[in-house]
């Protein structure tokens, strides 16, 4: 299945497997990102619903583009500058693309089976964060009475008069 995505203003034709250069995007070399902006999608002549389809790929690097060189001349006027520049881009690895309710029903099942084994655990560690939650909201509030009554012990400045040209 390939699918033509935009990233950087730009549109690239991917695959599984294929290693595209694209302008720089978040995260590290390692993380897997989904590419959000799918034009078109298909697989051989038939075309699929590019709003469902979502395109995976992994950073493989970041790293900077071919040096372009920026020479700029004035005939007769001994004006020469002379600049390069690298651009900033991300190298990668598209895992796969496909359908999105594949692949929403995929990570379900994963995430079932370690709740299945330990449901206590998660319940016992719930109910101390709940009752620690309304004593830090509650220190805050101690902290701003103080500042209030600092406030009313500062005289206030009275703003000068308006003066009116006749």
């Amino acid at each position: 299945m390939f699918a033509v995505v935009r990233t950087g203003g730009k549109q690239y034709r991917v695959a599984a497997g294929d290693k595209i250069a694209v302008e720089k995007l978040a995260g590290d070399a390692g993380d897997t990102i989904t590419l959000g902006d799918v034009l078109l999608a298909g697989e051989g002549e038939k075309l699929a619903d590019a709003a469902k389809t979502v395109v995976s790929a992994e950073i493989i690097a970041q790293a900077k583009s071919e040096k372009v060189v920026v020479f700029k001349k004035r005939r007769r006027h001994n004006y020469r500058r002379k600049a390069g520049h690298r651009q900033q881009m991300t190298l990668l690895r598209i895992v796969s693309v496909g359908d999105s309710k594949a692949e929403k029903k995929a990570a379900p099942k994963a995430d079932a089976a370690p709740k299945d084994e330990a449901p206590k655990a998660p319940k016992a560690d719930a109910a101390p964060k709940k009752e620690a939650a309304p004593k830090k909201a509650a220190a805050p509030k101690k902290e701003a009475a103080p500042k209030a009554a600092a406030e009313k012990k500062a005289p206030a400045k009275k703003p000068a008069a308006k003066k009116t040209d006749k």
